[in-house]
């Protein structure tokens, strides 16, 4: 008999050491959310951001995420540190464009692709806050009636290009009412489009349009902006749907916002000309 109270009392200290262990788990994990620890990252102790698979300049400069050369991926080193990450906990994988937008799991905390927040975007994936939101510009060749295009009618006069999924195409559609526009699957094959004669102009993000007639279609030119799309609120990093980390990740890049380092990396790597011209209806 007293062997059986003291296996009952066993028993009993056993199941208080488990229960208290049990109950002690969820606090631990409590207490390393917001730290490189948090369990709710993809991979804890790292931070996985997603990008384009190429980059492009002045985004990301030389194909190299890792270099923290250019606006976006500068961006997500000043991001990562506000969190508590080193330069080396941060982790990149490529993948394409319409990989980034599509619903279900993202095998990532985030992606950074000058992704523009939109209603219909945010019923499959969660975004943060807006941290840019770009001008669109007008590239043309010389030549095609796209240069001397001064209002919304001219503009529906020309052959356009766009790549598939993107806003550029839905401010076509949207905006100037053009539902004709060859479509494309990457930016690179809209551009040798353009230069082959088989489109007059496309649509980019003012600082890709920078780029694009600086360096990839050096003929090419910026022939004027058009006024924003009330639809596309700006650029915002991109999370699976419901992400938790979500939070977490708005309270560090509303920190870079408010210090002004936000528009010191739009200074060093988004410059544009103030004299461009502009085509409003």
């Amino acid at each position: 008999m007293a062997q059986d109270r003291i296996d009952a009392l066993r028993r009993a200290a056993l199941a208080l050491c488990a229960g208290l262990f049990a109950a002690a788990l969820p606090l631990a994990a409590e207490a390393q959310e917001n730290t490189p620890q948090d369990p709710r990252l993809h991979m804890p102790g790292q931070l996985t951001v997603a990008t384009g698979d190429p980059v492009y300049p002045p985004w990301m400069m030389n194909n190299d995420p890792a270099s923290g050369e250019g606006f976006e991926n500068a961006l997500v080193y000043a991001l990562a540190e506000e969190m508590g990450f080193t330069r080396d906990q941060v982790v990149w994988l490529g993948e394409t464009f319409e990989q980034s937008i599509a619903p279900g799991e993202k095998a990532y905390d985030f992606a950074i692709q000058q992704i523009s927040v939109t209603e219909a975007r945010s019923q499959i994936v969660s975004f943060s806050q807006v941290y840019y939101q770009p001008q669109k510009a007008v590239i043309a060749l010389p030549g095609t009636a796209a240069e001397t295009a001064t209002s919304f009618e001219d503009l529906r006069n020309l052959r356009w290009g766009a790549v598939i999924g993107t806003t550029d195409n839905d401010y076509l559609v949207n905006v100037l009412g053009i539902t004709d526009a060859a479509i494309y699957n990457e930016q690179v094959d809209v551009f040798q489009a353009l230069q082959a004669g088989q489109i007059d102009a496309t649509l980019a993000a003012l600082p890709t349009a920078l780029f694009v007639t600086a360096v990839q279609v050096p003929d090419a030119s910026i022939v004027a902006l058009l006024p924003p799309d009330e639809n596309d609120n700006g650029h915002g990093l991109l999370f699976e749907f419901g992400n938790p980390l979500v939070s977490w990740v708005d309270e560090a890049l509303g920190a870079l916002i408010s210090r002004g380092t936000v528009d010191d990396l739009v200074a060093t790597w988004l410059v544009a000309d103030p004299d461009l011209p502009v085509i409003s209806e």
